[in-house]
């Protein structure tokens, strides 16, 4: 877990680049939209790092306001419950939808207070029927280049993210292993009452991740 931690961190900030408040046209090419607006997410935040410091619950607000709307983020859960999402009742996949968009509200606020001098280089890609593949590579100083690619389509004329694979590792799968371990263990009940409970738990500190 503490490794898929990891990968989530690196590609929150991966897409915190890509990310922003500007306009998300579907008539621009994926890369087109992500190399504009990730430099007016650096600007961002470098300038709220000093209010973040001072008021870390800050993070969950900066999540919402600038991720979330670039994530598909229900695409994502089906992905991530795999199979069990046909078996699951209305209800249930409601409830899964609402705790795994908690969760990575959670989980990609870290990604903020991790943040420093990375860059990102992306790929010409060729988009085809309303879906993309974009490749980047995360450039760390003193570290090596990280291959990190976004798996994107066209929904509500608008391109969004449903899935990122850090060195050929997706993060859809990764978190499909552990859903389909709860669910074979306790069932979607189970799954679900494991979610809520880490999703109410107090966010590790950045020492313990």
């Amino acid at each position: 877990m503490k490794n898929m931690m990891n990968r989530f961190i690196l590609a929150m900030f991966a897409l915190l680049l890509t990310a922003g408040f500007a306009r998300a046209d579907a008539t621009e090419s994926p890369v087109e939209m992500l190399k504009r607006t990730s430099d007016e997410v650096i600007a961002v935040l470098h300038d709220k790092r000093a209010e973040i410091e001072k008021d870390p619950d800050m993070v969950y607000q900066l999540v919402d306001q600038y991720i979330l709307p670039h994530l598909d983020d229900v695409t994502m859960a089906k992905l991530a419950l795999g199979k069990s999402w046909r078996k699951a009742s209305k209800a249930e996949k409601i409830q899964f939808v609402d705790e795994f968009r908690t969760l990575l509200v959670r989980t990609y606020s870290k990604s903020l207070q991790e943040f420093s001098d990375q860059k990102i280089n992306f790929f010409p890609t060729d988009a085809k029927n309303g879906k993309a593949m974009v490749k980047s590579e995360v450039i760390q100083s003193g570290g090596p280049r990280i291959p990190v690619s976004y798996r994107m389509r066209v929904k509500d004329n608008a391109w969004k993210v449903y899935d990122i694979s850090i060195d050929g590792i997706s993060l859809v799968t990764s978190y499909r292993g552990t859903f389909t371990q709860e669910v074979r263990k306790g069932g979607m009940a189970g799954l679900l009452k494991m979610l809520a409970d880490k999703n109410a738990s107090k966010p590790a500190d950045k020492s313990a991740s």
